[in-house]
């Protein structure tokens, strides 16, 4: 299927690995020119030469923390007119709820709430004005059922997710949409520190840790970057356009609901 973007411009947010690259590639392939940014100057590089070699795209890098202002500019000032958004952002520390202070709570605030919400200010007026554009932040399933060892994620994410809602719907007159995806456990780093977790809470193998998490999956395995690069490239492409503020669940059927 065209998806309709090729010529258009994306910036994708903690893109060096990950869900983040597979979004990147996904829409490299389908002709989509990239700005692409994370905290690692390194494996960004290395992510640009591969996709640039790869797919035939221009991209563009600003490597530092994307929860800070003097980034945000920056990649701001990259992404100037650009169409598509993906925002992302690592996932903060696990721990209970007795644990956290108000730091903690406005760290994970600022990564994955307010700088979302930060970027979506930043180049969504520009796509109403042109009459065309793309929004897709990636949560987590976490604010669809909320996870107890996450609950500095569950708190940010959800507060991302009621911003989306009604913001989502009051532009989409516009022609630009907004909508979140929800990774369960995919085959990232992000898996292999919490098994790593479990794994040492547990004084079990990373395989055993890695075998037990997949057994609460339906689908019977972790998701890959790729699958979950295409349903956010589908969500970008100009065949989305009547999706609006929306969260799609790619978690293997792990969370047992029927809405």
């Amino acid at each position: 299927m065209d998806m309709g973007i090729k010529g258009k411009r994306a910036l994708v947010c903690a893109s060096s690995k990950g869900l983040g690259r597979g979004c990147a590639e996904s829409l490299a392939a389908e002709g989509v020119d990239l700005v692409l940014n994370a905290r690692g100057s390194e494996a960004l590089e290395e992510t640009a030469k591969f996709i640039r070699e790869t797919y035939g795209v221009d991209v563009v890098t600003v490597a530092g923390d994307i929860s800070t202002p003097d980034v945000q500019n920056k990649v701001l000032e990259a992404a100037k007119g650009a169409d598509i958004l993906v925002t992302n952002a690592g996932g903060p520390p696990p721990g209970t709820w007795s644990d956290w202070n108000r730091d903690d709570f406005v760290a994970a605030l600022d990564a994955n709430m307010l700088t979302p919400i930060a970027l979506i200010q930043g180049l969504v007026p520009a796509m109403m004005d042109r009459g065309w554009g793309r929004v897709v932040n990636i949560t987590s399933g976490s604010v669809k059922a909320p996870i107890p060892v996450l609950g500095l994620s569950n708190t940010a994410r959800t507060g991302l997710t009621g911003f989306v809602a009604g913001t989502a719907r009051q532009i989409a007159g516009s022609g630009v949409t907004i909508n979140n995806l929800l990774p369960g456990i995919h085959a990232t780093d992000r898996a292999k520190s919490l098994d790593k977790g479990v794994s040492d809470a547990q004084n079990i193998s990373m395989e055993q840790a890695k075998i037990n998490r997949e057994a609460t999956i339906p689908a019977g395995r972790y998701g890959t970057a790729e699958e979950f690069g295409a349903a956010c490239t589908f969500l970008c492409s100009d065949k989305a356009g009547f999706i609006v503020g929306q969260n799609l669940l790619l978690d293997g059927g792990a969370i047992n609901a029927t809405i």
